[in-house]
């Protein structure tokens, strides 16, 4: 009864996303979305030593902040599902450490915040959970350093290349039948995707590797649900930037499917494009975590949209696999999200 078609999980009792937060950087601050996000940072650091530990007091903050919003303790939570892109996910285990929660690591590169919602659901609605954590981060000079080459080099960046979002995400996911707040957006459906690799190996052509595997996961949405692009006030791929949206619309097109104005991307919204530094748009585990915890679930709030298919997208590579030119594999995950 809760499996529709060949991919995706009906949910028998919809999973309320009873509250959300996300925190960032000055940058993403000074974007179009600024003013959905909770607390704004000026200094990369917020005043610790490193990086990764500032990355890891986003997560922390972000999960504290979505708890007191909604009104819950942390005994109340019954499991944290969080992830990074940082070796073993130590962004998530640092951040969370002190959390009395049992903790569920996840990667999925950019996917993770949709994969930690779609797990979180599935986990409510199998009874095995009526409160569930779910948290996301990135940072981009702990990113650029792991990824790509340590800031003071001062490389050049090609034009396709993203700009990794320093900021996180929390949502609290709960049985909307049992403990729900009314109004809350709910999650219905969820469509975990496979991985798909067309054989790109240049990191800083995310979109491009990553696009393919959200064509295949949102088509499979469409088939197993029954449904069509002009079903959803919005369809969200977080995140492919400008050049995998395109690309992205090209694969639909070929198919016969047309994505129209209610198709965006995460990566593009955050950021204005017009700013030379971002290039393709944004990127990272934290870009999807915040415009979903921020903007995108307070419009659904406001009755802006009630029907949303947010399709987190990730690169599932390395330092180690790129350094031995390996390609880059590629997942989506997508997440039906209704008022």
């Amino acid at each position: 009864m809760k499996q529709c078609g060949k991919q995706t999980a009906c949910l028998q009792n919809p999973v309320a996303i009873g509250a959300s937060a996300c925190v960032a950087g000055k940058k993403e601050g000074q974007g179009p979305l600024g003013g959905a996000i909770d607390t704004l940072y000026e200094d990369g650091l917020l005043g610790l030593k490193s990086w990764e530990q500032a990355e890891s007091a986003m997560q922390k903050e972000a999960f504290s902040l979505a708890l007191g919003k909604g009104g819950y303790t942390e005994s109340a939570i019954r499991y944290l599902l969080a992830g990074d892109l940082l070796g073993q996910c130590i962004g998530s285990a640092f951040g969370l450490r002190d959390c009395a929660v049992p903790f569920l690591g996840l990667y999925g590169a950019c996917s993770t915040m949709s994969e930690s919602l779609g797990l979180g659901a599935l986990l409510i609605d199998g009874g095995f959970a009526d409160r569930v954590g779910a948290v996301t981060s990135s940072h981009f000079c702990g990113s650029e350093r792991q990824f790509r080459l340590p800031l003071e080099y001062g490389g050049q960046r090609p034009p396709t290349a993203q700009w990794t979002v320093t900021g996180a995400g929390a949502a609290i996911l709960e049985r909307a039948d049992v403990c729900g707040k009314p109004g809350s957006p709910k999650i219905s459906h969820v469509t975990f995707g496979k991985i798909i690799d067309m054989g790109i190996k240049d990191v800083s052509y995310m979109g491009a590797a990553m696009a393919p595997a959200a064509f295949d996961t949102i088509s499979a949405h469409f088939a197993d649900c029954g449904t069509r692009p002009e079903d959803y006030d919005l369809i969200v791929t977080g995140d492919l930037g400008s050049t995998g949206m395109d690309i992205l619309r090209g694969l639909f097109a070929k198919s016969g499917v047309t994505l129209g104005r209610n198709y965006n991307d995460c990566g593009v919204m955050i950021f204005d494009l017009n700013d030379t530094d971002v290039g393709d748009g944004g990127s990272g585990c934290g870009c999807s975590a915040v415009v979903l915890c921020g903007h995108i679930l307070n419009e659904m709030r406001n009755g802006r949209w009630r029907n949303v298919l947010f399709c987190g997208t990730g690169a599932l590579f390395s330092t180690v696999s790129a350094q031995q030119g390996e390609s880059i594999p590629s997942v989506c995950h997508a997440v039906r999200i209704m008022i």
